[in-house]
């Protein structure tokens, strides 16, 4: 058995690596080159940043194709450019926009991983005679009883568990993440090691096709209209002011929300997009213990009415909580959920995820479609 778990010898193993151009995917593809493997690097023409940001001269995405393609040269293993150009528009950056639309927070790169990455990648990467694909991400994927698990990252502080929950059971039998069991610092090294021209390469740190941080900008392109002015509305019904499009806020916000005079903080409750309107008040109105989630993607075994103790992160930086999580068929159509938090918890939106955990493995995880203040609301009325 080698280092990926084939029965094989590395040279008989024909691994295709996702190459986005950083350091992360270049160290998978030419670690995996020195053990011996059969290494084939592929890398996804998802976006054109001049067309996406109407900015003439910009070069982003042909710069990490060629960061790729010198890897590879360097390493003396073949290298392939994929124009998935279309299917990102249609299944990322439209979807992004029409999240944006309907009042919600989306978050495109899981999207990404659900709709190209795992899915048409995955199957290009079967045609090519793959008996596996690896990738950059910061996972472990951990042989269990029933079958390979996904369990979060050897260095908490790079983990990607939380935007890969829709990984399926037969893509992860199919996966490989060589790097979930070393600290980022380590992978630096070794790319200095190994003389990698993008060892000092910095990590992204915006959405790939919003490099410039600038959301409404791209929605605006994508869908007109989208910046129309509405009012922002107090709770008690008081309008205090007015907005430039409901895609520059989110639930929670505090901070930059346009209006002022109030004694007391105020927060965004909620966004209705039929309206136009953003509602705003009191912190304690954000509280909720319910979540309802749909496209539930679930690793472990199924869901009873009974339910299952878990934590549960509904934000990418956020920390787990403790939750009962019960399987709910109710307006959410097949595969949703009801998360009943053990404590409330503050500023949950729709368009995130809901992601379960069971220690640092992974069960699965949902879209957050609403939020009720309703549980704690129960168990006082029982004790009354």
């Amino acid at each position: 058995m080698n280092s990926l778990g084939i029965d094989k010898e590395p040279k008989d193993t024909r691994v295709v690596v996702a190459m986005s151009g950083g350091v992360d995917s270049s160290v998978v593809a030419c670690m995996l080159k020195e053990e011996g493997y059969d290494v084939i690097g592929v890398t996804l023409q998802l976006y054109d940043h001049g067309i996406a940001l109407e900015k003439s001269g910009a070069c982003c995405a042909g710069q990490d194709i060629y960061d790729a393609r010198t890897v590879a040269d360097r390493y003396g293993f073949p290298h392939y450019i994929l124009d998935y150009e279309s299917r990102f528009k249609q299944d990322v950056m439209e979807d992004f926009a029409d999240s944006y639309m309907r009042g919600e927070t989306p978050i495109p790169c899981v999207r990404c991983n659900q709709k190209v990455k795992f899915k048409d990648m995955l199957a290009m990467a079967k045609d090519l005679g793959a008996d596996v694909m690896a990738t950059g991400h910061y996972v472990q994927r951990i042989d269990g009883p029933n079958g390979p698990e996904l369990h979060r990252a050897f260095d908490d502080t790079k983990d990607q568990t939380y935007f890969l929950f829709t990984t399926t059971e037969d893509q992860l039998d199919f996966l490989r993440f060589p790097l979930g069991g070393l600290p980022k610092t380590e992978t630096r090294k070794i790319a200095e090691r190994m003389g990698l021209s993008v060892a000092d390469k910095p990590d992204s740190q915006d959405i790939c096709f919003v490099p410039d941080g600038s959301y409404a900008r791209v929605v605006e392109r994508l869908r007109p209209g989208a910046l129309d002015k509405g009012d922002i509305v107090h709770l008690d019904g008081t309008v205090l002011g007015q907005h430039d499009g409901i895609i520059n806020y989110t639930v929670g916000q505090r901070r930059g929300i346009g209006v002022g005079g109030t004694s007391d903080p105020i927060y965004v409750i909620r966004l209705d997009a039929e309206k136009k309107q953003v509602i705003v008040g009191p912190k304690e109105a954000l509280s909720r213990d319910v979540v309802l989630v749909n496209e539930l993607n679930w690793l472990a075994e199924p869901l009873n009415d009974r339910g299952r103790e878990v934590t549960v992160k509904l934000r990418s930086a956020s920390k787990p909580t403790p939750a009962t999580v019960y399987p709910e068929g109710q307006g959410l159509g097949m595969g949703g959920a009801r998360v009943v938090l053990h404590d409330p918890l503050y500023g949950i939106s729709p368009g995130q995820a809901a992601v379960f955990y069971d220690g640092d493995r992974v069960l699965g995880g949902g879209w957050i479609v609403s939020t009720e203040k309703q549980a704690l609301d129960e168990e006082a009325q029982g004790a009354a």
